[in-house]
């Protein structure tokens, strides 16, 4: 039996109503974290499996967080909607976000597939900014997901947004966005223009990494066949 069976599959904004006796903010954080735990166990789960069958694990770090309150409203501002709990739950899709660093560009597709064949997980869309990179330079693949999040008596689809990029990416977008909040998003077009310049280099850097990953896994199935021979 399933749990869409067993339990009653809601909208978050019906599962804030069914808690009418607590903050609804509380209600919402609750259960955007209980999202991200679930998914964190599974990309853990991922990880342990892949390193298992093939002696090699896809994820460096996983990083969580929940969006904060003010970064929330500013962002609901930006695009022109008022603060509000329900406008928060329809229009901001990255409240709830999981970052999976990677060594190589590889991974990233290798993990994104295996994301995306999770039964329980129901990907809303695919944003690929490394085969489509912002004009800004900046790389990265973003999924947006669905996760039930199982409660004592329903299960509520929360919406998780997850970025896989690889660890050069992940060091120039920090850098990018320290300075870019120290302008306010307003850098001067020069300091632009190096940021882009730096991302180009990054691409380069990423790409030798790979080749050189792929030229050594090369050598070792080279010498295990001379041995085997």
């Amino acid at each position: 039996m399933t749990y869409t069976r067993r339990f009653g599959v809601i909208k978050m904004q019906n599962a804030i109503k069914r808690y009418e006796d607590v903050d609804s903010w509380k209600t919402i954080i609750f259960l955007y974290t209980s999202a991200l735990k679930e998914v964190e166990t599974k990309l853990e789960i991922l990880n342990d499996e892949f390193r298992h069958v093939h002696k090699y694990n896809p994820i460096e770090h996983i990083k969580t967080r929940i969006k904060t309150p003010e970064s929330i409203v500013k962002k609901l501002k930006r695009n022109g909607y008022e603060a509000s709990i329900e406008n928060m739950v329809k229009y901001i899709n990255d409240i709830a976000g999981v970052r999976l660093i990677c060594s190589f560009t590889s991974d990233i597709y290798r993990l994104a597939e295996m994301i995306g064949n999770q039964s329980d997980l129901k990907v809303l869309t695919i944003k690929d900014y490394i085969k489509n990179p912002k004009e800004s330079g900046y790389k990265s693949y973003h999924m947006l997901v669905s996760v039930p999040v199982f409660l004592s008596d329903s299960v509520v689809d929360t919406k998780v947004e997850i970025q896989i990029r690889t660890i050069a990416m992940d060091f120039w977008a920090s850098l990018e966005h320290k300075i870019y909040y120290k302008f306010e998003g307003n850098a001067p077009e020069y300091i632009s223009q190096d940021l882009r310049k730096c991302a180009q280099m990054v691409s380069e850097l990423d790409e030798k990494m790979l080749s050189l990953n792929e030229a050594i896994l090369a050598c070792v199935e080279k010498e295990k066949d001379g041995k085997n021979s």
